[in-house]
């Protein structure tokens, strides 16, 4: 009699989200043909199988080795009562503070990209009123203290009819970073426009659009053809030295053939401090969108920049701690023409054991040694005001020894949101990258944010789950009364 054997390995249970009635079901990982599949089972819509990443060898390192202890925010929004992610706010629970928080400052847009997650338009133009924009920020700075980024987002925030006060309201707290995501378009076409942005320096970084040198690629993604308009912005922000950041939401077999040309162009542009790449999420106009079985992950992703451009080896494009199954970055000093990769060149371990759980890495004196160690002989770290968190992070200032500066760092970021299909409780427990919610000030993570909290969802769609599982909820709370 053959031996009876299971086509795979089975690695883990996993608690998952139905994608047809977003009920928790049981789910289970596995390893099968090199990749990792989330394969769940709904009583009522029967068994799903869901593409995690196609690199089983860096998936399980991400998880394994790269695991700390969890770092937790200043406060808790929500109690814990019907469990993830039916909670979120954040409730203690939540394994990971605030790295990246958003303030989203309404939902109008100049464009109608076909794969806007939150669905803006020019037909709403909706806006956060000053006071709202300032109890959100007040949100932040209660959960964080000193938050590490706050990025405004929206829609397209520099259409907010009083954005010149918003960047007041952030310069006057304590965020150690500012962002703001645009589509360009205000740098591009007004006049003054980027000098108002430059005069926000030092501390504040562009998270530009750039997701194609193609026509065809743009429709696809943006609805219109911007070649122009992000030629005409990124000179300006060039001109006047912006820290800027290319972001590419990355869709398979529309531009995931660009991955590299777009690192080998920002490493020319003397603005951009670096790449980050987002595979397309299931959330917004992208609803339905990503095949389960053939998903553009992570690792994916990861492949295509490895495969397009030298300039990073697989040791150089690291899992980040704080999220590691959700983010990957790499990091690389710009000297005279070349180009040298930095992360490959540090132990994991000292990573790992040397830095507070956030999505940069923050000054811990081992760390600082080591690239210290790396970059100069002729400094020590005890001879430079620069911490880890300057020298190797997503996106402060930094004072480099022999005259380098933020200028000379490069980093790439892969940010891989999980959607209805790919959502493992367990790994959103971990997210890092947080939405406040404009009504009550809640921090909610990126995931939950888009599909069970945006806009009228959390009565839509989450008050029926909240309501199947509250006679247990309600056990529950007598229980540890």
């Amino acid at each position: 009699m053959a031996e009876r054997v299971r086509p795979w390995l089975y690695y883990d249970l996993a608690l998952a989200l139905c994608s047809t009635c977003l009920r928790r079901v049981e789910a289970k990982i596995v390893f099968q043909d090199g990749c990792v599949w989330l394969d769940k089972r709904c009583p009522r819509h029967g068994k799903e199988r869901v593409l995690l990443a196609d690199d089983v060898d860096y998936w399980r390192r991400a998880r394994e080795l790269f695991l700390k202890p969890s770092e937790m925010p200043a406060r808790w929004n929500t109690a814990v009562r019907w469990g993830c992610p039916y909670d979120c706010g954040l409730c203690p629970d939540h394994e990971q503070h605030s790295c990246l928080t958003l303030i989203e400052l309404g939902d109008g847009c100049n464009l109608e990209c076909p794969v806007c997650y939150a669905a803006s338009s020019p037909k709403t133009m909706r806006w956060h009123s000053l006071a709202t924009i300032e109890r959100m920020l007040d949100a932040v700075v209660a959960n964080e203290v000193q938050p590490d980024v706050v990025q405004l987002s929206g829609g397209e925030p520099t259409l907010h009819p009083e954005f010149e006060k918003v960047l007041e309201l952030m310069r006057e707290r304590p965020i150690r970073h500012r962002m703001l995501n645009t589509n360009g378009l205000r740098i591009a076409n007004e006049d003054g426009f980027a000098e108002l942005l430059a005069a926000q320096q030092p501390g504040f970084e562009i998270y530009l659009q750039f997701d194609s040198f193609e026509e065809a690629a743009l429709v696809n993604l943006r609805g219109a053809d911007l070649r122009r308009v992000r030629e005409r912005a990124l000179a300006k922000l060039n001109a006047l030295d912006v820290s800027t950041t290319l972001v590419v939401t990355v869709k398979q077999g529309v531009n995931d053939h660009e991955l590299g040309k777009i690192v080998d162009f920002a490493l020319q542009q003397p603005c951009v401090r670096g790449v980050t790449f987002q595979p397309i999420q299931d959330a917004g106009r992208n609803t339905g969108y990503a095949a389960a079985k053939h998903r553009l992950t992570l690792t994916g992703v990861r492949r295509r920049i490895l495969e397009q451009t030298r300039v990073f080896r697989p040791e150089d494009v690291l899992p980040v701690p704080c999220h590691p199954d959700a983010i990957a970055m790499a990091y690389a000093l710009k000297m005279e023409g070349r180009v040298v990769p930095l992360t490959g060149m540090i132990d994991p371990k000292v990573l790992i054991d040397g830095a507070r759980n956030t999505i940069v890495y923050e000054g811990e004196r081992v760390l600082h040694t080591k690239l210290f160690e790396l970059l100069a002989t002729n400094h020590s770290p005890e001879s430079s005001a620069s911490t880890l968190k300057d020298l190797l992070c997503c996106l402060p200032r930094v004072a480099l020894p022999a005259g380098l500066g933020y200028r000379n760092l490069f980093r790439v970021i892969i940010l891989a949101f999980q959607d209805v299909q790919s959502l493992d409780v367990r790994s959103v427990k971990k997210s890092c990258v947080h939405i406040v919610h404009p009504e009550d000030g809640r921090l909610i993570p990126f995931e939950t944010y888009n599909l069970f909290y945006r806009g009228g969802l959390e009565h839509e769609r989450l008050a029926p789950l909240r309501a199947e599982v509250e006679p247990f909820a309600a056990c529950a709370e007598g229980a540890t009364s």
